[in-house]
């Protein structure tokens, strides 16, 4: 089996993989004064819920965009899974191609991971939305390489924003309203956060069609909000709650261009060696490292 983590901002999710298949997922939330022996704990019992035994894990792929969690969640690993977690963060590319450009900036490695499953679940060209703690939208070309993509304040951000800086209007609960006018402060609020958000998202992924210059473009969403918007716009075609997730476990990630699985570093060789011989990675064309001194 494969253990997969997306560490996100908000939530850390959990995803146990028996070969291609996703047999169960729980949430725990990013909790920096979390010590290992709690995560550890709760694994164990999250496993034991779904009649796993932690000790049929044969490997652990971390995707992170929180690193002050990295240190206690990789120890909890180590000592509850017997594992020595792959962790992608900004030191190993998942192997996403891009556009050429001035920049040399990269995607956190769960827009990475999204991309990717996306590509390999959907084709090409895509429009891959994120609905986490921010949002993301990311532009994949028919050839799939990554053109670019914006993000926003999620929209429990800006509620909580707005709740936090302003001192009689209430905290609301994200439900749609069924109009945009309402009586109350509560009503208008959820009709300027929710349907506001909607209309902001469909202006995106309309503007982001037509810099791709492919009418055909399929849009794919994921993230604990994607079916709140999904439910209220006929311009995204795919809910895809798994999507990191398979992203970290797939075998196939990099093959749309031909890549290897990772861009590896150095001090990823001795994992390497290790790595490349598990059946989660047989998929893969090419593994691609750099000289090992």
């Amino acid at each position: 089996m494969l253990l997969v983590i997306d560490v996100g901002n908000t939530n850390m999710e959990f995803g146990v993989y028996r070969g291609e298949a996703l047999v169960g997922s729980f949430r725990l939330m990013t909790d920096a004064n979390r010590t290992s022996d709690e995560l550890g704990l709760w694994l164990c019992q999250y496993f034991q819920r779904f009649g796993l035994e932690l000790g049929q894990v044969e490997d652990v792929v971390i995707g992170s965009v929180a690193p002050q969690v990295m240190h206690t969640l990789s120890r909890a690993v180590q000592k509850y899974v017997g594992k020595t977690p792959l962790v992608l963060d900004e030191a190993l590319d998942p192997g996403l191609p891009y556009v050429e450009c001035d920049s040399d900036e990269r995607l956190g490695p769960d827009r990475a991971a999204a991309d990717i499953a996306a590509i390999a679940k959907y084709g090409a060209p895509l429009v891959v939305l994120d609905f986490g703690t921010a949002t993301t939208l990311d532009a994949v070309s028919r050839e799939g390489v990554y053109l670019g993509g914006c993000i926003t304040a999620g929209v429990q951000v800006s509620i909580d924003g707005l709740f936090q800086k302003t001192a009689l209007l209430p905290r609301v609960e994200l439900v749609k309203p069924d109009t945009v006018l309402s009586t109350t402060a509560v009503g208008q609020i959820q009709a300027g956060a929710v349907l506001g958000y909607i209309g902001a998202i469909e202006y995106l992924i309309r503007h982001a069609k037509e810099e791709i210059g492919q009418p055909d473009t399929k849009v794919v969403a994921t993230g604990g909000l994607s079916r709140l918007v999904a439910d209220n716009t006929e311009l995204i075609d795919v809910v895809d709650p798994q999507l990191v997730l398979d992203g970290l476990a797939t075998g196939k990630t990099g093959q749309a261009a031909g890549q290897g699985l990772y861009d590896w570093s150095q001090k990823d060789a001795d994992d390497f060696r290790r790595r490349k011989q598990s059946p989660y990675f047989a998929g893969v064309k090419e593994w691609a490292m750099p000289d090992v001194k």
